[in-house]
């Protein structure tokens, strides 16, 4: 069974285009849970341009209370690692920590882990695992990229999904031929014992197809389900893309 966790960034970014706490991202959180979502993610930036550090902390706080863990709902924070981010992982300690690159000044991520940068992240890699975090690597759809996750030590991958969704608007043959490389290397993954998330850009309508990506564990999705619930409302937005997911 596929696994939605909902990333709550935009609804932060709303929050600081205004100042003050509204809307109140541990209430969309709330929301999130109550709909049935079974994770959250949030990626605070070193510039909290959106989640913030107080964020963090609240929302583990908040799960925490609701019993998260032991109903199977998972908590995920991404990011760069930089050491402010890496501190507050330890310190939170969430279920799962997706470490992303990140490129100065860009408006969202680009691009997945370069496969030539082994010996820098497997320490930080060992250090999360040791504190009992499950450690995800962002990645592009590559063989290079896939072997280069394993032999970092990495539990699981998430492909970056963006190139796919281009793909898909293209059309049927091109959505296609795209979904092809990605399976490839969910398998190689699978079989060197990674598990596989993917995100960035999944909607309603490709997930109609990624949702078959062989041995796919996860998909962490934000801007186009915050995007739909301002149409619909959060808990209908949560509740389709669940829908979507497990495709019915």
């Amino acid at each position: 069974m596929i696994k939605l966790s909902v990333n709550v960034n935009k609804v932060a970014t709303l929050r600081n285009s205004r100042g003050g706490s509204v809307p109140s991202v541990t209430h969309a959180v709330d929301v999130c849970l109550d709909a049935g979502a079974p994770g959250i993610t949030v990626h605070p930036r070193e510039d909290e341009r959106h989640i913030r550090r107080s964020d963090v902390t609240e929302i583990a706080d908040q799960l925490a209370a609701r019993g998260a863990r032991q109903r199977g709902i998972e908590f995920n924070i991404e990011g760069d690692p930089r050491q402010d981010l890496l501190d507050l992982v330890l310190a939170v300690r969430p279920d799962q920590c997706t470490l992303v690159p990140v490129a100065r000044g860009e408006i969202t991520s680009q691009a997945g882990w370069p496969p030539d940068t082994s010996a820098s992240i497997r320490p930080v890699v060992a250090g999360l695992q040791a504190s009992g975090v499950r450690v995800s690597l962002f990645i592009d759809p590559t063989v290079e990229a896939v072997r280069w996750a394993a032999e970092a030590g990495a539990d699981r991958i998430e492909l970056y999904t963006e190139p796919f969704a281009k793909a898909f608007a293209l059309g049927a043959e091109a959505g296609r031929a795209s979904f092809d490389r990605y399976a490839t290397a969910a398998r190689l993954a699978h079989g060197l014992g990674l598990g596989i998330n993917a995100g960035h850009d999944l909607d309603v309508e490709n997930l109609t197809l990624f949702r078959t990506l062989p041995h796919l564990a996860e998909v962490s999705i934000g801007h186009a389900l915050v995007s739909r619930a301002l149409w619909v409302g959060l808990d209908r937005a949560v509740r389709e893309y669940l829908a979507a997911v497990a495709g019915v």
